[in-house]
């Protein structure tokens, strides 16, 4: 029997928990999942009961822990967890909370994003004037629920709700106390401004340790509702995005990650502080250090809208291998049709909340395989631009990106975006990518080891798809045209908003 330690790490996403089990070298001994809902009361409201953040975590490592026996069970040395970003809760100091939870991809709050997204905050928070940051989200609330926000005792990211209901202390981690929009990013602290803008008393807010570091262990009573003998520590963690990159081992500034989930999600590690216009700035799980990240928020789900309303009825939506292998048929640039991929508006590069989908180039030879190649083209055309410009802004090129994600699954899409990119693509082998990113932290911790040396250690990565200098050059010449159409549509996009 083995006395090396075994970590406990949990990904609280968007609508499900993943708990693992993980060994030093990466090995998963065992897994747990549970799914929770999100309300949708109006339109662009998206809100959930932060309670479900902890039941599902209870039933998610319960469920691991019950798959271990006695002995491993005593082998669980440190817990840490990795959350969906931009989510917050107002709640009573007790952890009762006072509303729904807002979600990262509540679209309430356009109107003070053009009131109060100044360069200057843009500066400070390293968040580009969005939507998705919780800072205009709690100036909303402000404005429209000023007696729940100024009554609230915490306000709280779902990392410090999590801490709080596992050690009975309001504390956050650095790493993901950032995505709420109020840190001054450079000292990695909270801004006062920024307080002040949202509406924000510094008393509601958790108190923060560094990334990777003991927080507080958990308690008798949780360790005991979870299976494990006694009370483990718990590690401050990092925000979902930047566990990916940990768990896909690229903690290197020319080592890409790239999620080609829900959303297409991007990043490198940067060892300085800096904010630019195609990215945004978080705060790293390498304690310290920063991830630079582009976002494109319709990814998979573009695709799979594609095959749920134009696809074959009785696949409801899931890949299908006919219509995969008839647009695989068809040359680049699917015969002259091009997809501007902004059904859920555009973040990077453009991060205009008003932004809309379009095809452009119809002509009556283009099917439903020439729609679908396209649109898998428009997503990775997007990235590829995105990519080169964060590498331009860095001066670092990457020399390779660690891929993830639904997407990854697909050879057609797995072949576009290398040669849009023109960067080898390695795919990590684990599926729960950003629960592996948390356990190296958790390791970190519970061996005196650094994170970085943890998530080499622990990665599990695979097949590389090479990009074709041909067709390199060919999507280039695509994508020179097709990004023109965000430039030609903008103003019609603000007269379709306006309607």
């Amino acid at each position: 029997m083995s006395d090396s330690p075994l970590v406990l790490a949990v990904d609280s996403s968007t609508t499900g928990t993943k708990a693992l089990v993980v060994e030093a070298d990466g090995t998963v001994v065992a897994r747990g999942r549970a799914e929770f809902g999100m309300a949708n009361p109006r339109k662009d409201h998206y809100e959930q009961d932060a309670a479900d953040w902890v039941t599902a975590a209870d039933t998610a490592i319960g469920e691991a822990v019950a798959a271990l026996d006695d002995a491993d069970r005593h082998r669980v040395a440190a817990l840490c967890v990795t959350p969906q970003r931009q989510t917050f809760v107002l709640c009573d100091a007790d952890g009762t909370p006072r509303r729904p939870a807002i979600l990262w991809l509540d679209g309430r709050a356009a109107d003070q994003v053009a009131r109060l997204g100044t360069d200057r905050v843009h500066q400070l928070s390293g968040m580009v004037p969005d939507v998705t940051p919780s800072l205009y989200k709690l100036a909303w609330l402000a404005e429209h629920e000023s007696d729940a926000l100024a009554a609230a005792e915490r306000v709280a990211g779902v990392h410090a709700y999590l801490t709080h209901a596992f050690t009975g202390e309001w504390l956050d981690s650095r790493a993901t106390a950032d995505s709420l929009g109020l840190f001054d990013m450079a000292a990695l602290d909270w801004a006062p401004e920024l307080l002040d803008a949202a509406g924000v008393r510094p008393d509601q807010l958790p108190g923060l340790v560094d990334a990777a570091a003991v927080m507080a262990p958990v308690t008798p009573d949780v360790a005991r509702r979870w299976g494990l003998p006694g009370p483990i520590p718990m590690v401050a963690g990092c925000g979902d995005g930047q566990a990916a990159g940990l768990g896909a081992a690229a903690t290197r500034p020319d080592e890409g990650y790239l999620n080609m989930g829900t959303a297409v999600v991007a990043g490198v590690h940067a060892e300085a502080y800096r904010h630019g216009a195609v990215y945004r700035t978080d705060a790293a799980g390498l304690p310290g250090q920063y991830v630079l990240e582009v976002v494109q928020n319709s990814g998979a789900y573009l695709a799979g809208w594609f095959r749920t309303e134009l696809g074959d009825p009785a696949l409801h939506g899931a890949p299908d291998p006919a219509l995969e292998a008839a647009a695989s048929a068809l040359p680049a640039g699917a015969d002259g049709l091009l997809t501007l991929p902004y059904w859920n508006a555009v973040q990077s590069p453009h991060w205009d909340p008003r932004a809309r989908g379009a095809m452009v180039g119809f002509a009556g030879n283009h099917g439903r395989a020439a729609m679908y190649r396209s649109v898998l083209e428009g997503i990775c055309l997007e990235t590829g631009r995105n990519l080169r410009a964060l590498a331009e802004a860095t001066g670092t090129p990457l020399s390779s990106i660690r891929i993830m994600g639904g997407g990854q699954r697909s050879e057609l899409w797995r072949t576009i975006m290398a040669n849009c990119v023109d960067v080898p693509l390695v795919a990590c082998t684990e599926a729960e990518v950003s629960a592996l990113g948390a356990a190296a932290m958790a390791m970190a911790a519970a061996t005196d080891a650094d994170v970085a040396s943890c998530a080499r250690a622990m990665g599990r990565l695979g097949e590389v798809t090479e990009p074709d200098p041909a067709l390199v050059a060919r999507y280039a010449e695509i994508g020179a045209v097709q990004g023109e159409l965000y430039g030609r549509l903008r103003d019609v996009f603000a007269r379709l908003d306006a309607l």
